[in-house]
This record gives C-alpha cells, sequence and structure tokens, in this order.
C-alpha cells in the first residue's frame, strides 16, 4: 500500500510542510491518523520519555562534534541538529541483529545502535577509517560517498534473503541523494528481488546548498511506488510519526513483501559540514519558522500536557546529557595522532603487493617532508 500525500508539481516544496502525516503537531498536540496509530498503539509515556532522552543526548553529542571541530580537535563535523526525531525515531525501531547502513549525517543511528563515545569521534577525527566496529554494532561504516550505502543495504538484504532469517537492513540518505544512480539502482534491486530493506530518506529540504525544490517537483516518496516500493511520507519532527512509519516499514520488510521507502520532512538547523556557510543560501525567516518545529520542544509539550514531564525529568536528561558530552570530549582530547603511515592498514583484509608499493611511495613522501623541516 502507498502512503503518499500528495503534491502537485509545482507545489513549493521547500515551504510546504503540512502535507505529511503526523501524530505530534509543533504545539505538542496529539492527533490521530488512521494509517500511523496502529503502529504505536504500545507506545506509553514512559517510553516517549526515553524517544526525548534519546533525542537531548544525541544533540548533545552533535554539539559537542561541532565545538571539537571549531578547536581543531575534529577535521570535519556534519551536524543533525534538528534531524533528532528522523535519526532516533528510525534507529530505535531496528532490532539488535538487524544492519544499518548510515550516510555521514546519521549520528544518531550510530547512538542508538550503541557506540561508545570514540564510536563517534575517531574517524571524523582521522584516526581510523571507521570510528566503531560495523560487526559489533550492526551498523556498516558512515558512507561520505553520497548515495554509495544504499547499494550494500541492498546487497546484504539480499543475503539475508538467501539465508533464510527475518532480519532486515535499513538505509538512510538525504533528498539530494535521490538523484543519485546509486539510490535509483538500488531501488530496482530490492523491488525486482524482493529484499529486506526499509529505504529512509531524510529530506532535510538542502542538497548542500540547493533546495530540494530544484530537483524535485513533487514529494521524493511518490518516487518509490514507480519501482514497485509502498512508500509513507511524514512529519520528520514527529517522533511518533517516525516510529510509526517505520515500524511499517520493517514489519512489511521483515514479512517477506519486500522493500518500503519512507520520506521524512525535516530540517537541517546548521550548516552541511563545518566547511558550509548556510546563511548564503538561506533566510533567517526561514530557519526561524523550523526552530518552531523542533522535534524535542514538541514532545516536552505533549508529555507536559498529560503530566508526563517535570522539572526532575527534566533535570536527570540534563545531568545524562552533560556526562556523555563531557565523556565525548575527554575521550577526543585524549587521542593521540595515529602516523600517517597508518592510513594504508586495513585497507584490505589481506595484504598484498600493490599495497607494500604504495607503502613505499607514501613513505617515501613522508620522509621529503621530514628533510625539508631539516634545512
Amino acid at each position: 500500500m502507498t502512503m503518499v500525500h500528495t503534491l502537485t508539481p509545482t507545489a513549493d516544496l521547500k515551504t510546504d510542510v503540512d502535507d505529511v502525516a503526523r501524530l505530534l503537531t509543533a504545539e505538542g498536540e496529539r492527533i490521530a491518523d488512521r494509517d500511523l496509530d496502529p503502529w504505536i498503539a504500545d507506545l506509553d509515556a514512559q517510553a516517549l520519555r526515553g524517544l526525548y532522552r534519546d533525542m537531548a543526548l544525541l544533540r548533545r553529542i552533535d554539539a559537542e562534534g561541532m565545538a571539537l571541530q571549531r578547536q581543531g580537535q575534529v577535521g570535519l563535523w556534519a551536524p543533525c541538529n534538528g534531524q533528532e526525531a528522523t535519526q532516533i525515531g528510525t534507529a530505535r525501531v531496528l532490532r539488535a541483529d538487524d544492519f544499518a547502513f548510515p550516510s555521514y549525517r546519521e549520528t544518531g543511528v550510530v547512538y542508538a545502535r550503541g557506540a561508545r563515545p570514540e564510536g563517534f569521534l575517531r574517524a571524523w577525527r582521522g584516526e581510523a577509517h571507521s570510528s566503531y566496529d560495523p560487526n559489533e554494532l550492526g551498523t556498516a561504516v558512515q558512507q561520505i560517498i553520497i548515495g554509495a550505502q544504499t547499494l550494500h543495504a541492498v546487497g546484504y538484504a539480499m543475503g539475508i534473503q538467501r539465508d533464510g532469517v527475518d532480519q532486515v537492513v535499513a538505509t538512510w540518505f538525504g533528498d539530494g541523494a535521490t538523484s543519485q544512480g546509486d539510490v535509483n539502482e538500488a531501488m530496482v534491486f530490492a523491488a525486482s528481488y524482493e529484499a529486506p530493506v526499509v529505504f529512509v530518506c531524510t529530506n532535510n529540504q538542502y542538497a548542500i546548498s540547493e533546495p530540494v525544490g530544484v530537483q524535485a517537483k513533487a514529494p521524493i516518496a511518490g518516487r518509490a511506488p514507480g519501482f514497485g516500493i509502498p512508500s509513507m511520507r511524514v512529519d520528520g519532527n514527529d517522533i511518533l510519526a517516525v516510529t510509526a512509519a517505520m515500524r511499517w516499514a520493517t514489519d512489511h520488510a521483515r514479512s517477506g513483501k519486500g522493500p518500503a521507502f519512507i520520506e521524512a520532512v525535516t530540517y537541517r538547523m546548521g550548516p552541511h559540514t563545518t566547511s558550509d556557510d548556510p546563511t548564503r543560501y538561506r533566510d533567517k525567516d526561514e530557519l526561524e519558522a523550523w526552530k518552531r518545529r523542533d522535534p524535542l520542544t514538541r514532545v516536552e509539550a505533549y508529555l507536559r500536557s498529560i503530566e508526563e514531564f517535570d522539572d526532575a525529568f527534566a533535570a536527570q536528561v540534563q545531568q545524562d546529557a552533560d556526562e556523555l558530552g563531557a565523556a565525548v570530549r575527554s575521550t577526543c582530547l585524549a587521542m593521540t595522532t595515529a602516523p600517517a603511515l597508518s592510513i594504508l592498514d586495513n585497507v584490505y583484509a589481506e595484504p598484498h603487493t600493490g599495497l607494500d608499493e604504495e607503502k613505499t611511495w607514501f613513505a617515501a613522501y613522508l620522509d621529503g617532508f621530514a628533510e625539508e623541516a631539516q634545512r
């Protein structure tokens, strides 16, 4: 079943955020949706508090990553401020034995899958190819090549089919990635082989500096049915709606019905990466409008309205965030810079002569700098 709230081809997708399925308004009012409600019938206030805490901790991790990059401790950082509900709401639905294929921005997925403080930073600092063990977390290395992880996800999902198990795979990518051949090829394979994979498109309104309306004149979720993949378009700042959509999608995939597609409409509050200046292509009014749709404040408002959010809970979340932030910061500052030549370690599972030649050349190249320093 395709669950797309349809827009006309001439709609302004950059500003129209109402044509989505949602369960919490920006003010925290609980509303009904016949497609989504059944999927979160068991989600009580305690569970929602847990999701709020996850989002709050993710926001703190993100803030620490930004600060560490500005201090020269991390080479680059891709912020996810504003996208917490999309990342936590989807990742928390997965089982421990499912497998995740995130892009470079899915810090929340890595967090939800159980990463320790070093798991958020080591690769961004340039100390390793991956900040964590993919097999330990059930999460592939964060992919910086736009859309490439979708093909990896489908391949893994096809392997699951051949293993005869009921695991599912999830992969995340941005609105800009949907114009990449890899993403479209991945959906062709997934649909053709009915692979158990969930595609999560995080529509954060901008592919770096290009607004989504430049490349999509109709909802992105509307593309998936063309491949034979059912889809849903939800408010990506609504943790309830995102959780419901992901439960629907994973149930669809796990039950042998093939892939599913979610378009989560959200907003990147910060820059594309720390090398970007969003003030060059976004105006203040747009930013302020999205601040009023914040995923954390709407959950807090809803929980307070049902008397399930008090000062004691807020203080505990703040304490947990402070402790995690301190751990992330101290872990990064304690890292020692690895020798430059180590960048070629662990590139291949088995050593070979070609890699030996590259190491020899790179070592000679590095020695050249040492000679210059001695002059």
